[in-house]
C-alpha cells in the first residue's frame, strides 16, 4: 500500500441475528496491509456524516441488520459517501444493508436465500483472470454458507469470483463503480474460520489495497 488510510468496518454484535461483529474483528486486524488503520464500530450514525476527506478511506460493511432498514440521513450519507469518490467493501452478511433499496442498487445484488452451510469450491472466473484483487489467487475450497443472490441486470458489474453450486457457477465476488466511487463485494465471510484461510486473506487484503489506490 503506497499511502496510509483509515477503514471503518461497521457490524453488530449483541443485537446480531447471526454474524456478530466481535467474532472476526480481531482476524481482520490481522489481514488488512500494512498501512491500514481498521476502527470497528456498531454506531450505524456514523454513516450520516462519512467523508472521504478526512474521516474514512474505506468503508468495509459487515453489517447484520436485515431486518432494520437504515434511517433517511443514514442511507442519504452512504449514498453521497460512494457517489463521492467513497470506497466500499461488502463482506458476506454484510449484504443486509439490503434492507433499504437505495443500498441494495448500491451494492448492485440482493441476497435470496443460503443452502445449508457445507464446502465450496470458489474458482477465478474469465473476468477476474484480469482483475487485480485475485491476482495470485487460484481456486480454493472453503467452508460456507453458500448464499445466493439476485442480480441487478441494470448494474454494470464486473464478476471476479464465483463458487461452484450443483454444477452451476453462483457468483461470490463483483466490483461495480457508482457515482465517482467504487464497491466489491466479497461473499466468504460467515465466521472466524472463514478469515482463517491463507487465499481467503490474500483476497481481503488485495481488495482493501485496491480500493485505497483507485483514484490516488
Amino acid at each position: 500500500m503506497s499511502q496510509s488510510i483509515h477503514a471503518i468496518m461497521l457490524g453488530n454484535n449483541e443485537d446480531a441475528p447471526w454474524h456478530p461483529l466481535n467474532a472476526i474483528i480481531e482476524e481482520m486486524k490481522t489481514i488488512v496491509p500494512a498501512g491500514c488503520r481498521l476502527t470497528a464500530s456498531q454506531d450505524y450514525h456514523l454513516l450520516s456524516a462519512l467523508d472521504t476527506n478526512n474521516t474514512c478511506d474505506l468503508f468495509i460493511s459487515y453489517t447484520d441488520c436485515w431486518d432494520k432498514p437504515l434511517s433517511a440521513q443514514q442511507r442519504a450519507g452512504l449514498l453521497r459517501y460512494v457517489a463521492g469518490g467513497g470506497k466500499m467493501l461488502v463482506l458476506h452478511n454484510g449484504i443486509s444493508l439490503q434492507a433499504s433499496s437505495e443500498l441494495l442498487t448500491l451494492i448492485g445484488g440482493k441476497f435470496t436465500n443460503h443452502p445449508p452451510y457445507q464446502q465450496l469450491k470458489y474458482v477465478v472466473t474469465e473476468a477476474g483472470a484480469s482483475h487485480p484483487i485475485m491476482d495470485g489467487i487460484e481456486s480454493f475450497l472453503l467452508e460456507e454458507e453458500p448464499y445466493q443472490f439476485e442480480l441487478d441486470d441494470f448494474v454494470e458489474k464486473t464478476i471476479f469470483m464465483a463458487y461452484e453450486f450443483q454444477g452451476t457457477a453462483i457468483p461470490a465476488g463483483w466490483e461495480r463503480k457508482y457515482g465517482l466511487g467504487t464497491v466489491v463485494y466479497l461473499q466468504p465471510g460467515h465466521h472466524a474460520p472463514s478469515f482463517q484461510s491463507p487465499a481467503y486473506r490474500k483476497m481481503i487484503a488485495s481488495a482493501i489495497t485496491y480500493l485505497s489506490e483507485i483514484n490516488r
